[in-house]
């Protein structure tokens, strides 16, 4: 139960800091940047162990990066089908 807690927090963390370095206006609800940012938690911690063995702050910064990175296809997807 606190596990799930605690990844809803970082994961709200990580989304809202991804949300702020990407530039523009972005209309996703708080539950959506929790979700993006649990998301980029998962990709980001998953990339971090395979690059270093002993992931020391390197999980939080490959899950902001990926997090940016879900935010872009987030608003690529967006953009196309309101085309």
């Amino acid at each position: 139960m606190f596990d799930l807690i605690g990844f809803l927090i970082a994961g709200g963390i990580v989304g809202a800091i991804a949300r702020l370095l990407v530039p523009g206006r972005d209309p996703m609800p708080w539950w959506g940047t929790i979700l993006l940012g649990a998301a980029a938690a998962i990709i980001g911690g998953w990339l971090a162990r395979l690059i270093t063995p002993d992931n020391r702050g390197f999980p939080w910064i490959a899950s902001i990066i990926a997090g940016v990175a879900l935010v872009l296809i987030v608003r690529f997807v967006r953009s196309r089908t309101a085309s």
